[in-house]
């Protein structure tokens, strides 16, 4: 098993008034040719949306993705006749396919909204765009898949992302669906310990070459493991 491990820190920074979001790879105005994705995974970033703003419309082509709601509500309209409310807890999927024009907004004018945004290149281009959103109450679930197994959603590529809750003193041992996969592991909050490597909140680090390793939390954690092809 090889690992690179990245500081909640090191993260790329945008501060807009309305929005304030960290990149753990390049994007927007921050680019460094070394964080360019991690195989198919090409973006997550950590968005908080002020009250009465948000993203208006605008376009994808070719990428598929994944917002997960951890405060607050997204209100979404896509150009495929879809409105409506994704709320704390939800996870929404979007094949951008041949295109799609879509905003997303924070419609409370009280309180900020929390997303993480994911895109995931798909195994194949040119395909018809779609939606789809589920709540998932349980605190560790698998939440994407590339074929809906165990009530997942389903993405266009051979994916996985899964959330898990873990405690101290029972540690987590997360198998990979697939050779030649990697996982990106994020942590949303905690402290956990991956054989050597320790992350704090909002640290990252990349798993590469393993078939299997196991996540021991030092206080209770909520971790994204984001399983992706090596490119």
């Amino acid at each position: 098993m090889t690992t690179t491990r990245y500081p909640a820190d090191e993260r790329g920074k945008g501060e807009h008034g309305w929005l304030s979001t960290r990149f753990s790879f390049s994007f927007a105005d921050w680019y460094s040719p070394d964080r360019m994705g991690f195989g198919a995974l090409r973006v997550l970033n950590d968005d908080t949306i002020a009250a009465a703003s948000g993203f208006g419309l605008h376009g994808h082509k070719d990428m598929e993705i994944i917002t997960i709601v951890t405060k607050g509500a997204v209100t979404h309209e896509d150009n495929m006749g879809n409105v409506g409310t994704v709320p704390a807890g939800d996870v929404q999927v979007m094949s951008a396919g041949t295109g799609v024009v879509h905003g997303e907004r924070n419609d409370s004018l009280s309180e900020s909204l929390e997303l993480f945004q994911i895109w995931i290149t798909p195994r194949e281009k040119g395909i018809a765009p779609r939606y789809e959103q589920k709540a998932f109450p349980e605190p560790s679930a698998l939440l994407v898949s590339p074929d809906g197994r165990e009530g997942s959603l389903r993405i266009q590529q051979d994916a996985f992302i899964t959330r898990a809750n873990i405690e101290p003193g029972i540690p987590l041992e997360y198998a990979l669906h697939k050779a030649h996969h990697g996982v990106f592991v994020f942590l949303v909050e905690g402290e956990i310990a991956i054989g050597i490597d320790t992350l704090h909140t909002r640290d990252a680090l990349e798993i590469k070459d393993a078939q299997d390793f196991l996540i021991e939390a030092k206080n209770p954690s909520t971790v994204l493991l984001i399983e992706v092809p090596i490119l």
